[in-house]
């Protein structure tokens, strides 16, 4: 009797196990599905950008919520959202948090004018280029116009001070391409670097180009200029503004790239770009 109840509570423990076993694949299973299936389950995509980067991202302060963050890039956000048939969720961040939610798998896609390195393709899936700088002027310094004849390139700053956006591809200019500084300073945006140069607490910022001019014309009188005739070297590989994706989502990255080709091919993401050069100029930014 003892020894048939034993045998009995045995396979009572199996069936348990068993049971268990069962609902843990199937909870795993679900919590498995690729990122893709997910976004289209809930009916809406998260999209981190840092909304201080015109005509990319930018913010327009006559609107509010989601509508008021505009930019060639926030509609290549919506493009992508449409396509999948889901809304679209910005979420706001500085520039390091945009990076580091992406690698931490927290929202869906990095659209923040963000371009290829080394290190971002081991911590993050990176979309095909959709916008390429040989479009565009390229990287180069902002200085302030009396420093305009003794800073005339990288090597002219061995006792300046500079400032660049942290974790950017210009920071990675600042420490590869400039021989020697004074100090480099890390912002977390490139307009407030832009402006450590306009109060004299920084000699230099490296900047994308058109993006400072286009901060320059808007704020006639404030003493800043680009450097003429410099530019830093940029590696084909690094070439391209791509979208930032969790690594290892795959599918969702097959996507983009779909939707990336797309608005290349169509010549959509240059009209974008072009329309919101001149948006952010009639903002004064």
């Amino acid at each position: 009797m003892k020894k048939n109840l034993k045998m009995i509570g045995m396979l009572v423990l199996l069936t348990a196990l068993v049971l268990s076993v069962g609902c843990t694949k199937k909870a795993a299973n679900e919590a498995g599905s690729n990122r893709l299936e997910q976004i289209i389950k809930r009916g809406y995509i998260e999209v981190v950008t840092e909304p201080y980067f015109a005509p990319y991202e930018f913010i327009d302060p006559s609107k509010s919520g989601s509508e008021q963050y505009v930019g060639s890039d926030m509609e290549f956000a919506k493009y992508i959202a449409d396509k999948l048939g889901v809304t679209l969720k910005v979420i706001p961040l500085e520039f390091g948090a945009v990076l580091s939610s992406i690698t931490e798998g927290k929202y869906d896609l990095a659209i923040s004018a963000l371009a290829y390195t080394p290190a971002r393709a081991e911590a993050m899936n990176l979309s095909k280029g959709y916008y390429f700088s040989k479009d565009t002027p390229g990287y180069g310094l902002l200085i302030r116009e009396e420093d305009e004849a003794s800073i005339k390139n990288a090597e002219d700053l061995a006792d300046k001070v500079v400032v660049a956006q942290s974790g950017s591809l210009q920071e990675l200019f600042a420490n590869e391409q400039i021989p020697k500084f004074k100090e480099l300073k890390r912002v977390s945006a490139t307009t407030d670097g832009i402006l450590m140069v306009e109060e004299d607490k920084a000699d230099a910022c490296v900047v994308a180009k058109a993006m400072a001019q286009l901060y320059i014309d808007a704020n006639v009188g404030c003493g800043l200029k680009v450097v003429e005739n410099f530019e830093f070297e940029i590696d084909d590989e690094l070439n391209g503004t791509r979208v930032g994706i969790p690594l290892g989502e795959d599918a969702l990255t097959e996507k983009i790239n779909e939707f990336a080709d797309e608005v290349i091919s169509s010549g959509q993401y240059e009209k974008w770009y072009n329309e919101y050069t001149e948006y952010a100029k009639s903002l004064g930014l």
